[in-house]
């Protein structure tokens, strides 16, 4: 493995006595954040700022300031070559409101744990921040899943209405879209050059004209008055995320275009090794911990991503269109390693706290025609119809990960608490059996989290989650484990209310089955919210089935909303 270089800065500065203790006059790039600074590899901003530092940049960090006055923002002076603006690890709308639309009194990533200084609509109040306080400063450039998932015409559930692109109402320079790694180096390097950085992939831009070549979506004026076409962009944008096979698009807007160049390359399993050894503190910055606790950090601190992407394309989440479709893992070795730094810190207690994913038993293995050719434009890894023939589901590479992880001296668990499809467990003949002994055996901290979801075949489809009779095979075979292990662990189940196509008659089915065939009385239960880029999302506003483009229904009445919720927990 490729030797690590780290930095001398135990945290990347945010004040100019920071900065001066370092001896810059002045940032390359300053990053500012919806979230507090949470120095962790599994926040967005501490990721950015440490590659960058890592390529040789000065970076500064400003995290959630006020928007009120130039206190914070103009603290660290203007940087020389971008600003880097996010709305944190969270879209900003979803963090501040519920289903419901009601405003959260907490959270997880503002010091004190109070919902006290995350702004809606974070990337847009944050430009406009800058662009008050700096007249014709350097390029500002958005990224982060606000900005990655908003980065065309998107359906806005709060303001119920089609919102443009976000580079216009940001009034950004350029969006860098997706887990963006390369893309950063590769624009951080265009400007330091002085050029620009508009033929970069995996870069959103605005345009007089469309670019030659690319795919012209549906425009936003078309999209305000036919709400099918909405569901036509949603497809064309939907499709084209892969790196090896998809094509730049065009959306004009007014008079002027939305570029979207196409995907820039993944990482590669070294390139993801090296970036998670960088210098991370695991800690929150000592400027915000004066003002409190982030509660995100009891979580995060001692868990450890083993890789990124996710196949399992369910309608309601947006991982796939931030993360990509295809799986890119990390090593063994240089997991086992992050894993051994976790006993330098004196409040390691021996617990691991994930070894995950978005889907923790895809780690380390793939499609080949994918990893080949691109995922494919017309079939799914793994939907409601099954698990595709390509996709040779293996758990041996994540089994002798878990069995090497908890031997490591000083490690007394590792617990995987991300979420695992239980659909390829069941799929896999060979290692599947061995790898959930293994979790019930080693990994599983009293309840495991399952998310069917739904169980009505109908509900089941629209949001691209596996049938029923797969859950019940793996039940009985998580409660047979169980009982032979002489374990008392148990599934927690998660579903959704008023997801497109559902009615109140189909949570009634749901109340009976859960109660019949699972034998409780489900308490995670969540009302179906829309976010931009999920298909989901894009039924919800078309009122089309996402595949045949039929009529369904869309429970839009925020009282049956709760009443479809209520039917299954009370």
């Amino acid at each position: 493995m490729a030797k690590i270089m780290t930095s001398k800065n135990a945290f990347l500065p945010t004040t100019k006595d920071e900065m001066d203790a370092l001896g810059w006059d002045r940032c390359d790039v300053i990053i500012v954040t919806g979230d507090s600074y949470i120095d962790s590899p599994f926040i967005g901003t501490a990721v950015v700022g440490r590659l960058l530092e890592y390529w040789g940049y000065r970076v500064g960090v400003i995290a959630q300031p006020d928007i009120s006055s130039d206190k914070d923002i103009t603290r660290l002076g203007e940087p020389k070559l971008f600003w880097g603006v996010n709305g944190g690890s969270v879209d900003s709308m979803v963090a501040n409101y519920t289903a419901s639309k009601k405003f959260r009194k907490s959270d997880d990533y503002t010091p004190g744990g109070a919902n006290t200084k995350r702004v809606d609509r974070a990337c847009i109040a944050y430009t406009n921040l800058i662009r008050q306080h700096f007249k014709h400063t350097a390029p500002i450039v958005l990224g982060g899943i606000e900005a990655s998932l908003r980065r065309v015409s998107h359906y806005d559930f709060w303001g119920d209405n089609i919102r443009k692109p976000i580079l216009f109402d940001a009034k950004a320079d350029f969006l860098i879209y997706g887990m963006g790694e390369n893309a950063l180096k590769e624009l951080a390097s265009a400007l330091r050059k002085g050029v620009s950085p508009s033929d970069v992939k995996g870069v959103c831009y605005i345009s007089k004209e469309p670019k030659e070549g690319y795919i012209q979506l549906p425009s936003h004026d078309e999209i305000l008055q036919n709400r099918e076409k909405y569901m036509e962009l949603f497809d064309e944008f939907y499709k084209n995320n892969d790196p090896l096979n998809a094509k730049g698009l065009c959306e004009r807007v007014d008079a002027r275009f939305l570029v979207q160049n196409p995907p820039n390359a993944y990482a590669t399993s070294e390139e993801l090794d090296i970036y998670a050894a960088l210098n991370y503190q695991r800690a929150q910055h000592p400027y915000y911990e004066a003002m409190g606790k982030v509660k995100c950090l009891e979580t995060i601190k001692f868990a450890l991503s083993t890789h990124q992407g996710c196949w399992g394309e369910c309608n309601f989440c947006a991982i796939t269109v931030h993360q990509g479709r295809t799986i890119r893992s990390r090593s063994s070795e240089g997991i086992l390693k992050e894993i051994k730094q976790f006993r330098e810190y004196k409040d390691f207690k021996g617990v691991v706290h994930d070894l995950g994913g978005a889907s923790a038993n895809m780690y380390g293995y793939e499609c080949e025609k994918k990893l080949k050719s691109g995922a494919c434009k017309n079939r799914r890894c793994a939907d409601y119809e099954g698990v595709c023939g390509s996709m040779a589901v293996n758990h041996k590479p994540l089994l002798d990960l878990m069995c090497k992880s908890r031997d490591i001296e000083g490690v007394k668990k590792t617990v995987v608490a991300s979420g695992v499809r239980y659909d390829l467990i069941n799929k896999d003949k060979k290692f599947g059996l061995p790898y959930l002994r293994e979790l019930v055996k080693n990994h599983v901290s009293g309840q495991m989290k399952v998310a069917p979801e739904h169980t009505d075949d109908k509900i089941l489809r629209l949001m691209g989650k596996p049938p029923k009779n797969e859950l019940l095979s793996f039940k009985k075979l998580f409660d047979t484990l169980n009982a032979e292990e002489g374990k008392k662990q148990f599934l927690t189940y998660y579903f959704i209310a008023a997801h497109p196509g559902c009615e109140a008659g189909d949570m009634r089915s749901l109340k009976t089955f859960v109660n019949k065939e699972l034998k409780l009385n489900p308490e995670q239960v969540q009302i179906f919210t829309p976010t931009p880029g999920t298909y989901s999302s894009a039924m919800y506003y078309s009122g089309l089935d996402f595949k045949s483009k039929k009529r369904i229904f869309v429970e839009r009445d925020t009282n049956a909303k709760e009443r479809q919720k209520s039917t299954l927990t009370e």
